[in-house]
């Protein structure tokens, strides 16, 4: 459900500035974006006349760094026929029929794959598509925008970002009345008729409920909301630099990166390093991540009285938390966890883990009310996600609510997170690096055999 954007703020987090940590190797080992691959597609929808092309040619105006195209759910109008047109004044426009929603999918879809895409040129004048086309390049930013862009179901399913225009009937009218006469040649009598007979009755019926799809809702009556141009220009610079799984799994949580989680990262991942200095160097990067992890769970304020006399408002730590540690890896995160959290409680679970077998739970010990408990899921190794769903359906057998489940890992492979994240996206999956893939059963560049580096000599 959508909410008024000032509600949002604090989710449109501000990007830090760049330095060398941004460059295309770093950002390649820290799971974040460096080349283009696929668009972050934006959706704005709204009623007729809303602002919702001054919405876009702003976002466009302040992401002049970024490449950015927009397309106009209009150009995809059908052409009428000879009939339509002898009977053009009961013709509805407003509704899903009057769009060619194949030609938008397969623009969409080619733009999304790196590929140049033609868009339709359509005649106001005459209702008809003109022979020529426009060519649309591959650009970093796509933006559709249009009266039913969230109303269709499969055009919704591909966007990155939901944006609605909000603005009163009064308004919208006036505007519609401006342009239609200005730009698309016709007479006062005829729109408001049209506005009355099929515009609005369209808006009530396909786009004022589309509204409960959206992320963001900007209210546009002055036309002049810039605190929310800003917000979103902000937000979306911020998802451009994060690697692609993140936008599309926004139950993937990243650890920002910094020289000391690449340095203790490239020390991990040597080779050559000794034992010692392999438990030391895992040990603080376990102890980050789960610290990044309860910094997720749920918290109440609570006021205590400093020993100066004065009243502090802080928070009070989330109650009924457990820690389970897939064996044997993840028993290495649990001395993390009780650093953390005096007295938690600790199950596990064993998986059997033999390449091209189904996997069997071995193994399985879990506090008796875990059902009733935060779950952090620890597994410093994320590869192909096969143990950690196994994990993961234990957990849910024994009647642990999927949202109060979070999945720690030091690193994880793209393939591993699309089954978890896919499978489960109310599961928060929480890392400290995004792998490059897996070779032969292998996180590559990996780590190794972590349970083997981490407790034999």
């Amino acid at each position: 459900m959508g909410t008024p954007l000032h509600g949002m703020m604090q989710s449109l987090v501000l990007e830090r500035c760049p330095s060398s940590l941004d460059s295309p190797a770093s950002a390649r080992r820290s799971g974040r974006r460096t080349t283009r691959s696929e668009p972050f597609l934006i959706g704005v929808a709204g009623g007729t006349a809303s602002g919702k092309t001054t919405v876009c040619d702003l976002i466009i105006q302040r992401l002049q760094e970024q490449s950015v195209v927009m397309l106009a759910q209009d150009s995809f109008y059908k052409s009428l026929t000879q009939e339509d047109i002898a009977n053009i004044k009961e013709y509805n426009f407003d509704k899903p029929e009057a769009f060619d929603s194949e030609a938008i999918m397969e623009c969409l879809a080619t733009l999304k794959q790196g590929r140049p895409a033609d868009v339709p040129i359509y005649d106001f004048t005459t209702h008809s598509r003109s022979s020529e086309t426009r060519r649309v390049m591959p650009a970093d930013v796509v933006i559709i925008e249009g009266i039913l862009v969230l109303h269709m179901e499969e055009i919704r399913a591909m966007l990155n970002m939901k944006v609605y225009v909000d603005t009163d009937d009064d308004v919208r009218l006036a505007r519609r009345i401006q342009r239609d006469v200005a730009v698309r040649g016709r007479d006062v009598i005829g729109v408001i008729d049209q506005y009355t007979k099929f515009v609005k009755p369209a808006f009530d019926q396909y786009v004022a409920p589309s509204r409960k799809f959206a992320d963001v809702i900007i209210p546009w009556a002055r036309g002049d909301n810039v605190v929310a141009i800003d917000l979103i220009t902000e937000h979306i610079r911020m998802k451009l630099q994060q690697h692609d799984l993140r936008r599309i799994y926004p139950n993937l949580e990243v650890i920002p990166t910094n020289y000391q989680i690449r340095g203790m990262h490239t020390i991990i991942r040597d080779r050559t390093t000794h034992h010692a200095d392999f438990v030391f160097y895992a040990d603080r990067l376990l102890r980050l991540v789960v610290e990044a992890g309860l910094g997720h769970l749920p918290f109440a304020e609570k006021t205590v009285v400093t020993p100066t006399g004065h009243q502090y408002v802080g928070v009070d730590f989330a109650k009924k938390l457990c820690g389970v540690s897939i064996i044997r890896s993840g028993e290495s995160m649990e001395n993390a966890l009780r650093a953390c959290c005096k007295g938690i409680k600790i199950g596990k679970i064993l998986v059997h883990s033999q390449r091209q077998v189904e996997q069997e739970i071995i193994y399985e010990k879990l506090p008796a009310d875990i059902a009733d408990r935060f779950v952090m899921l620890m597994d410093p190794i994320l590869g192909s996600g096969t143990s950690a769903l196994r994990a993961i359906q234990v957990l849910l057998e024994n009647g642990v609510q999927d949202s109060k489940i979070l999945f720690l890992t030091v690193t994880a492979a793209p393939e591993g997170i699309r089954r978890v994240c896919g499978a489960h996206p109310r599961i928060k999956v929480l890392t400290s690096e995004i792998d490059e893939g897996m070779e032969e059963y292998h996180v590559v560049p990996g780590v190794g055999e972590w349970g083997d580096r981490y407790f034999c000599e």
